[in-house]
C-alpha cells in the first residue's frame, strides 16, 4: 500500500481549500465593538474632514503676505482685529495687515490663510501684535478636506480595524461597520497517547497541545474556536465527536490521526458522513506532509499532524488564510545561513528575527516537528516553493510573521 495516497502539492491544496472554505457571512456593528473586526466592504467619507479651515498651534491668524519679512529686528505690525472662540463661527474676516487670536483646532477668520504661532509674536498695546517670524500661506492651518474627502476610501475592504482607526471613523459620524461574521471553528485532539494538560503523563502519553494552539491562533485572526476534548482512538467515540462538531461549526480541525498508521481508521469515520468527498491525504510540505481534508456536506474537516509544530504550521498556511482577506504580515530579512531543501516539495523554514543595524536578519529555527519549544522561539517563516532547492546565506528573504 502507497505511504499517502492522494498527495497534492501545496498551491493544489491551497485551491482544494479555497474551492470548498465555508463562504464567509457579513454582518453589521457598532462602531464601539468593531476593534479587531475586519471590514467586508471598503468604508467611504460622507463629507469633508475638516469641513472648516483650522489652527493647528495657538497664535494668530493672518494673511501670509503680511508677515513676509518679519524678523526679530525688524517685526511686522498687525492690527489685532478680534478673537475666535473655540466651536463657533468667527463673526468677521480679516483684512490687509489685520490678524486675529486663534486657538489650536478654531476655524480661521475669512480672509486669513495662516497662523503665527504665539511663541514668535509680541502684543504691543490693545489692538497691536508684533511678528517676529514670517509665515507662508496655510502654515499651521489645516485646510478643508486634507484628513479626507468626500467620497475617499478610508478604510478598505478587509482591513482589520485597530483602535486609531475606529476614531476616524468617529470623527466621520460612521456609527457602524459592515464587518466578516468570525468563522465557528471545532478543535477535536485525537489518540490515545493525549492526555488533558492537568494530568500527568505516563510513558507514551503526551499533553494536549494542540487544542489550545489552535485555539489560541483561531481566536488571534478573528475566529471562534470550540473544543471537543480529547477523543480516544475508538471509531464510534469519534464519529459521535465529529457529528457534534460539524452541527456547530463550519468547520473542523482533527487534530492527530491524519498519518498512516492511523489513516484507514480516520477517513473510515470521515467518510462515513453522507455527502462526503476526500479532498486530498497528503501534501508535499515539510512540515504537515500527512495533512488530510474531506468536504462534508457544506463543511470542511482538516486533519492535522499530531505533532504540535506542524499543526500550527499547517492550520497558519492552509487554513488561515482562508478566515478574511486580512493580508499576512511580511518583513524582508537576509538569512544567516545555508538552507537547503528538497525538490518537489514546499517548505516552511521557522526562522527567528534580529535586526543588525543594517536591516533585519533572519536566523533558521532548527527543530523536529515533534519539539514543542521551536514554536515559541520563531517569530514567523520563510516559503521554500516546491521548485527551489534551498537559499544560500546572505540572500534576501520575506518572512511571513506569526
Amino acid at each position: 500500500m502507497a505511504e499517502f495516497f492522494k498527495v497534492v502539492r501545496f498551491g493544489e491544496a491551497q485551491k482544494l481549500l479555497r474551492d470548498n472554505f465555508p463562504p464567509l457571512q457579513t454582518e453589521k456593528v457598532e462602531l464601539s465593538r468593531s476593534l479587531n473586526r475586519v471590514l467586508a466592504r471598503d468604508v467611504l467619507s460622507h463629507e469633508d474632514m475638516p469641513a472648516f479651515e483650522r489652527s493647528t498651534v495657538d497664535g494668530y491668524a493672518v494673511r501670509a503676505r503680511d508677515t513676509f519679512g518679519s524678523t526679530e529686528s525688524i517685526p511686522g505690525f498687525l492690527t489685532l482685529k478680534g478673537e475666535v472662540l473655540m466651536g463657533q463661527e468667527p463673526g468677521f474676516s480679516i483684512g490687509q495687515s489685520e490678524c486675529a487670536w486663534v486657538p489650536t483646532g478654531a476655524m480661521l477668520p475669512s480672509g486669513a490663510d495662516g497662523v503665527v504661532m504665539m511663541e514668535y509674536t509680541e502684543k504691543l498695546g490693545e489692538d497691536t501684535v508684533l511678528v517676529s517670524r514670517p509665515v507662508g500661506p496655510y502654515d499651521n492651518v489645516i485646510r478643508i478636506g486634507e484628513d479626507s474627502r468626500w467620497g475617499e476610501v478610508i478604510f478598505s475592504r478587509g482591513s482589520r480595524l485597530r483602535a486609531q482607526d475606529i476614531g476616524v471613523l468617529a470623527a466621520l459620524g460612521v456609527t457602524e461597520v459592515k464587518v466578516f461574521s468570525p468563522m465557528h471553528m471545532g478543535i477535536i485532539s485525537s489518540g490515545d497517547e493525549i492526555v488533558p494538560i492537568n494530568e500527568v503523563p505516563t510513558v507514551g502519553q503526551v499533553r494536549d497541545v494542540n487544542s489550545y494552539t489552535l485555539a489560541a491562533v483561531i481566536t488571534n485572526i478573528g475566529g471562534i474556536p470550540r473544543t471537543y476534548g480529547i477523543i480516544p482512538d475508538n471509531r464510534d467515540l469519534l464519529s459521535q465527536g465529529l457529528e457534534k462538531a460539524l452541527e456547530e461549526n463550519e468547520v473542523v480541525l482533527l487534530s492527530g490521526g491524519s498519518s498512516v498508521g492511523e489513516r484507514d481508521f480516520s477517513l473510515e469515520v470521515l467518510l462515513s458522513f453522507p455527502d462526503s468527498e476526500l479532498l486530498f491525504h497528503g501534501v508535499a510540505t515539510r512540515p504537515g506532509k500527512p495533512t488530510l481534508a474531506v468536504r462534508i456536506g457544506e463543511h470542511l474537516v482538516v486533519g492535522l499532524p499530531g505533532h504540535p509544530v506542524a499543526a500550527f504550521m499547517m492550520f497558519t498556511v492552509l487554513c488561515a488564510p482562508l478566515l478574511g482577506p486580512v493580508p499576512a504580515r511580511q518583513v524582508r530579512a537576509v538569512l544567516n545561513a545555508n538552507v537547503a531543501s528538497q525538490a518537489g516539495r514546499d517548505d516552511f523554514l521557522r526562522v527567528e528575527l534580529s535586526d543588525s543595524g543594517e536591516g533585519m536578519v533572519a536566523t533558521p529555527v532548527y527543530g523536529k516537528s515533534g519539539l514543542i519549544r521551536i514554536l515559541s522561539l520563531a517569530d514567523g517563516f520563510v516559503h521554500i516553493p516546491y521548485e527551489k532547492q534551498g537559499f544560500k546565506a546572505g540572500e534576501p528573504v520575506l518572512v511571513t510573521l506569526f
